[in-house]
């Protein structure tokens, strides 16, 4: 019975303990509206000390819901890159590289065809969706082509377990931790390309790919510009795992949200694009002051903006892509008259869309390299 007895007590304290990491999740709609508010209300820093205080505080949690205190290894692996396309105006690469040894990120780099002596350079992380994934659909690759257009050098990338990064599940336990170290090598690989100017280098994505934006530019400082689409709240926190799966947000007594996340960008250039059809829906009243109030501290209130569109959806639509190209082309000096009509519109015509086998990385002739670690189990012992 004594015997039972001290089983059962350590099962029940694994579950306490599982049941302890679980509620420190902040997933979905983990606020009210109203509660994202008054906490935002009640955490207005009174000075830049202050808040810088905070923000040291909330990047040591993020590091530590991943586990993530220092990166793994970079492999000292060459990048594989292949099948390169004449596009109007830009090309494309398909793209492969480690992110840790045996975990390959997969994507495609653009480049503007007309030479320049420096590059601007822009990381294109995308949202969820379904048929095709992210990195294949039209908005994704729209975007892309256009900045492209414009003078940047754009690299875009698969979501853990989507398009051809298919060595474990999407819904994989440590999917965020994966997703960051995967942002940070991207950022890596875009920043070795030949006549990138480190000083001119942006993120920009929805959803998810928001997610992954403001993460990004809140660890590490080489983002100089920040547009995190459709994903900015104070009382959603990202419905999925390869977003709040990890207690990043909560630990004990400790609570923030995505706002502050995001605030850690300030004071560097950064616009917010929300909707009235999801949880960006109160952004001109809610997260904008907030952050509004974060860049006032360095005095650099005109480096922030805000692009509101009330009829519009949870997507990355012409709209939503007019106002970052806009702003893309201010701070990193692009050329937005090269994606303009004569009517002064932006035209995404020359952008062509192609279909997933043109971009996929990994094909008959281009296999994934043989020290690929696959499934979720192994990809969850490495990490």
């Amino acid at each position: 019975m004594k015997i039972r007895y001290t089983i059962l007590a350590g099962m029940l304290g694994l579950a306490s303990a599982s049941y302890a990491q679980q509620a420190e999740l902040c997933q979905g709609a983990y606020f009210t509206e109203e509660q994202g508010k008054a906490f935002l209300d009640k955490h207005v820093p009174t000075s830049k000390v202050e808040w810088e205080a905070r923000a040291a505080e909330i990047r040591q949690q993020i590091r530590n819901g991943m586990d993530l205190q220092s990166m793994p290894e970079k492999p000292a692996s060459k990048p594989i890159i292949h099948s390169k396309k004449e596009m109007d105006g830009y090309t494309i690469e398909n793209v492969a590289f480690e992110s840790m040894p045996g975990i390959y990120v997969t994507g495609n780099l653009y480049r503007p065809t007309k030479q320049q002596k420096s590059y601007a350079a822009i990381l294109a992380p995308h949202g969820h969706g379904e048929n095709p994934h992210g990195r294949f659909r039209e908005q994704t690759q729209k975007r892309c082509a256009t900045l492209a257009r414009m003078g940047a050098i754009v690299f875009v990338w698969d979501m853990v377990g989507q398009g051809d990064a298919g060595q474990c599940g999407h819904k994989m336990a440590k999917a965020l931790k994966l997703q960051t170290i995967n942002s940070i090598r991207s950022l890596d690989f875009l920043l070795s390309v030949p006549g990138v100017d480190p000083n001119r280098v942006a993120c920009t994505g929805e959803s998810g790919g928001g997610t992954q934006t403001f993460l990004l530019a809140a660890l590490d400082n080489r983002v100089k510009v920040s547009v995190p689409v459709v994903m900015v709240s104070a009382y959603f926190f990202g419905g999925c795992v390869c977003e709040s799966g990890l207690p990043i947000h909560k630990k004990g007594e400790y609570q923030t949200n995505n706002v502050e996340i995001a605030a850690l960008t300030a004071p560097r250039p950064m616009i917010m694009i929300s909707d009235g059809g999801d949880w960006t829906k109160n952004t001109p009243n809610v997260e904008y002051p907030f952050m509004q109030k974060i860049y006032s501290l360095y005095n650099k209130k005109d480096n922030l903006e805000a692009m509101h569109l009330a009829d519009e959806k949870h997507d990355y639509g012409p709209s939503k892509r007019k106002a970052m190209y806009a702003f893309m082309a201010k701070h990193l000096k692009l050329d937005l008259k090269a994606v303009t009509n004569k009517d002064g519109q932006i035209d995404e015509e020359p952008a062509k869309v192609l279909e997933q086998k043109d971009l996929a990385v990994f094909d008959a002739s281009h296999p994934r390299p043989a020290n690929a670690i696959m499934g979720d189990e192994a990809v969850l012992k490495l990490l």
